[in-house]
């Protein structure tokens, strides 16, 4: 039954009978397509095919007799008069048998094998559930990872952001979570990768064991930004599909930076300014719309955790994007070049990474074990330079005493990468400190 609803819709859509157009015009990178401005709807597809480059384009604006698409390929060989045919943009229809597949936006294999389309379709622009009728975070979450274990602890439904800069361990970090942490599913937008990076992110990095949960949706950096811009919507589509059924989904994104570079490329071709620092205003209610369909679900539904990544150069956090970011999470990991250099992974920079999530997330002693960490931390980075030159005198602060003799157990705790659990964490941590007399 559920494989000939399958049949039936994909009947319905080839039979269905699509307006043609003709070229009127090619401009700044746009088609202007006749004849079809009385049914065109902003999104639809438009279709050149027979003589000359074949390509796909999608409606950006409208104006009256005339409608201007941004076509997913540069517009080289087309020419006026050239026959268009007006499509629905694809409905989405997710499958629980994606999982453990790579697909690309438009829900099609790039693993070569054949793919059974769900019987649901699903809207990419979804709106987020709403706010009132949404369950509190769930339980802590174990993330074989010490840091996010005790200091930096990840619940159900919470959104975190991972800002790094290139190289310095941002893959390896999302791949162990894809192997690591609690959830049902997991699923992973690449947006914008390198082509050869997609391949090995999948077969090495992750291999079978992280694919044995995940659906991953890749647009590489050679698509067009429409397809870039649609990877993101369409992994959150699948996540929705997943959330639904009640699991617990983890959703990994990297990264929201080439997400928002394909919607200012969008946004600019569609005619709108950039006005905040290079970025369209439609910029942040695209990340924030986004960001918001992702944490609790319903009470008595599934949740969607979600890690975000944004590329930071330079360690900037006040750039634009990660800016933007910031203010709709639950918490950041901040990746640290110089920890990075000096070889320990993961290379969280606790002192400027939060999460949002505490002090409900933890219980009293647990909190008080947290704070301690961080009070020593602070005094022990504060110190750090004159520390590392040999001007402090032991004596004169007991607190940076404290740290100093602390920070070489601390260092190492802090690179633990296998941990087997949320309370072994905490007792680890708990006895470092007795066996420094804190």
């Amino acid at each position: 039954m559920r494989n000939l609803d399958i049949l039936q819709q994909s009947m319905r859509a080839a039979l269905h009978p699509r307006p043609a157009g003709r070229i009127g015009a090619v401009q700044d990178g746009l088609l202007r397509i006749d004849g079809v401005s009385h049914v065109a709807r902003i999104g639809d597809l438009v279709s050149l095919r027979g003589a000359g480059p074949k390509l796909k384009a999608e409606v950006l604006r409208l104006d009256h007799g005339a409608v201007w698409a941004l076509p997913d390929t540069p517009p080289e060989g087309v020419s006026l008069g050239r026959k268009a045919w007006l499509e629905e943009q694809p409905a989405l229809a997710p499958d629980d048998s994606w999982i453990g597949r790579v697909i690309d936006p438009f829900g099609r294999p790039l693993d070569g094998d054949p793919m059974m389309r769900g019987a649901k379709p699903r809207s990419l622009l979804a709106p987020p559930l709403p706010a009132a009728q949404r369950a509190p975070l769930g339980r802590r979450l174990s993330s074989g990872l010490a840091v996010m274990n005790t200091i930096l602890p990840v619940t159900e439904g919470q959104r975190i952001g991972l800002f790094a800069g290139s190289g310095v361990g941002k893959s390896r970090l999302l791949a162990h979570l894809t192997r690591n942490m609690q959830a049902d599913i997991v699923v992973l937008a690449l947006v914008g990768e390198r082509g050869r990076e997609v391949g090995e992110f999948v077969n090495r990095t992750l291999g079978p064991e992280g694919m044995r949960r995940a659906v991953v949706v890749a647009a590489t950096s050679d698509q067009s930004a429409l397809m870039r811009r649609r990877c993101a919507w369409s992994a959150m589509a699948v996540a929705e599909h997943f959330r639904d059924q009640g699991r617990s989904v983890l959703f990994l994104m990297d990264s929201v930076t080439r997400f928002a570079e394909a919607h200012r490329e969008v946004a600019l071709a569609a005619g709108e300014s950039s006005a905040l620092r290079g970025y369209p205003p439609s910029t942040m209610p695209a990340i924030a719309s986004l960001c918001e369909r992702s944490g609790p679900g319903l009470v008595g539904s599934g949740q969607i955790t979600a890690v975000f990544s944004v590329l930071v150069a330079g360690s900037d956090m006040d750039e634009p994007v990660a800016d933007m970011l910031r203010g709709v999470l639950d918490g950041h990991l901040v990746l640290s070049r110089d920890i990075a250099e000096r070889g320990r992974y993961p290379a969280v920079d606790v002192s400027r990474s939060v999460s949002r999530c505490l002090p409900d997330a933890a219980s009293e002693s647990e909190n008080a074990l947290i704070l301690e960490v961080r009070r020593l931390l602070g005094a022990y980075e504060q110190s750090e330079t004159m520390i590392r030159a040999g001007l402090y005198v032991p004596g004169t602060d007991p607190v940076l005493d404290r740290a100093v003799k602390l920070w070489p157990e601390l260092d190492s705790f802090f690179a633990r990468a296998e941990e087997p659990g949320l309370q072994d964490s905490f007792n680890r941590l708990q006895l470092l400190l007795r066996r420094a007399g804190i």
